[in-house]
């Protein structure tokens, strides 16, 4: 009897080796290809066929993980919110904790880089979506972080705020809207454009004009 030659460590662990792959990159896969194709083609006109084809996968994968294309566009706009607060988060936490008034240019600042670099995906994830939404989760999210900087700017004696949570409305509302205009004018290089509104911000909270700069 010819014996079969054996296996070598590589040649085990290759064979043994999973066929699928796990369920959180299957399901990052096809929540990519989901938006690849809503930007591309727009959501009314993508069907759930494109998006398994375009995902390399079996329909009942899709519908293991949603129960509609709706279901789906509930979950992009819960990843682009949470990315989008995590890069405002790092942006605001690279600065020295008492900086307050540091923190608060950071934050605007990443605020209008963020929003315009990804307001195409922004646009398909919040189509049916209004700012006056009170249940905007992404608008919470921005809020508290922008009110913690404002708190912590007020207890430290370098603005006044008398309603902190109106101050955060007006600061959200007012970067969003300057950005929209941005982007209307197709603005490629935001840097200047997001400093000069935070100034405009931190001249409105009366920071001293020594800290603001170009």
């Amino acid at each position: 009897m010819t014996k079969k030659p054996r296996l070598g460590a590589a040649e085990v662990q290759e064979t043994y080796r999973p066929r699928t792959k796990p369920a959180e990159v299957r399901l990052e896969e096809l929540m990519n290809a989901a938006e690849k194709l809503f930007l591309d083609k727009g959501v009314e006109t993508t069907t759930i066929s494109d998006i398994v084809e375009q995902a390399e996968v079996a329909k009942g994968t899709f519908y293991h993980y949603f129960s509609s294309k709706n279901d789906m566009l509930v979950a992009l706009a819960n990843r682009y919110t949470g990315e989008f607060v995590k890069r405002l988060a790092i942006e605001v936490n690279a600065c020295d904790q008492a900086d307050w008034a540091g923190r608060l240019r950071a934050c605007i600042h990443a605020n209008v880089a963020t929003y315009l670099e990804t307001y195409r995906i922004h646009d398909v994830v919040y189509t049916n979506h209004h700012h006056h939404d009170r249940n905007n989760q992404a608008k919470n999210d921005i809020l508290d972080q922008l009110m913690d900087i404002l708190e912590g700017g007020r207890l430290a004696g370098l603005w006044r705020l008398p309603e902190p949570r109106i101050t955060a409305l007006i600061i959200y509302s007012g970067v969003h809207g300057v950005t929209d205009d941005a982007i209307a004018t197709r603005m490629k290089d935001c840097t200047i454009f997001a400093e000069q509104v935070s100034n405009a911000y931190l001249a409105m909270l009366g920071v001293p004009e020594t800290s603001l700069h170009l």
